[in-house]
């Protein structure tokens, strides 16, 4: 994805300013179609990549570079076995969350993926409107797990959630799945890396009512990226202006919660209420 983002950005700024409706329509394409490679949200064949440089009129040096990237983009992905059972825009975001430096969620409902404990994520995703299949859900509820490893790579990102007090209290799976949930969280919140911090009711009305949204940063100077959530599964902001504001929501929401300590202390403290 990362190759595939630095194409894409190379492949708007070469096209200048030149409208992509003209390009497109040059090659014989749709706009839509050079909209998604110059947005990483699919990756380009050797023949089509071969037809924009010429059209573009990118000199035999740069085009040597560019190929290189298009080719790291067509490479297997880890994920990739799970591809069948999950949406382009799912596909997506896995391959932000794989690439990310740093990571910051916030989340009103549930307990994040990356924390979800699998028969908490089995519940989560067997309620979605487009599961009927029973092997569907056995794949999608595996590739969330698979995603959490992660937080155990070298380096790992950093993760900083905030979490609605609601989502200690909604018993996702039944009582007992939601206190080894609770347990998962305790246990997470003490690993280095990770903080974990909780939005009181007592809070009020904050900056992102009725939205969920993860912030992916980057290393090496790559433009950070919002994954903000809906029923349909959520779509990409990468404006400057739009990731501004999704950035201030979440500092406001991390200003208002619990400190962490205080967290862990909740989080246990719910967690003993089940019993």
């Amino acid at each position: 994805m990362a190759a595939r983002r630095e194409l894409g950005e190379e492949l708007r700024r070469l096209r200048g300013e030149r409208r992509g409706a003209e390009v497109a329509g040059l090659l014989g394409w749709s706009e839509s179609k050079l909209s998604r490679i110059e947005t990483a949200r699919t990756g380009i064949s050797q023949d089509d990549l071969e037809r924009l440089l010429r059209e573009l009129g990118v000199p035999p040096g740069e085009s040597a570079r560019l190929r290189e990237l298009a080719g790291r983009g067509r490479e297997r992905v880890w994920w990739a076995p799970y591809r069948s059972s999950v949406a382009n825009r799912y596909d997506e975001f896995v391959a932000l969350e794989a690439e990310a430096a740093g990571i910051c969620e916030w989340e009103a409902q549930v307990v994040p993926g990356l924390l979800q404990t699998d028969e908490y994520a089995h519940a989560v995703i067997e309620v979605g409107a487009d599961v009927t299949d029973p092997e569907v859900l056995q794949r999608r509820t595996a590739l969330r797990m698979a995603r959490q490893s992660v937080l155990t790579r070298e380096p790992p990102p950093s993760l900083c959630v905030v979490l609605d007090e609601s989502a200690l209290h909604r018993q996702v799976g039944g009582r007992a799945v939601l206190r080894r949930q609770l347990q998962r969280l305790y246990d997470a919140s003490q690993r280095p890396g990770i903080e974990l911090r909780v939005l009181p009711f007592s809070a009020g009305a904050h900056a992102a009512l009725g939205e969920a949204f993860v912030i992916f940063e980057f290393a090496e100077g790559q433009a950070p990226v919002v994954h903000s959530e809906d029923l349909m599964g959520g779509q990409l902001r990468t404006r400057d202006t739009d990731v501004a504001v999704y950035r201030d929501a979440f500092a406001d929401l991390r200003s208002r919660a619990l400190s962490v300590g205080a967290t862990r202390e909740l989080v246990a403290r719910t967690g003993d209420g089940l019993r």
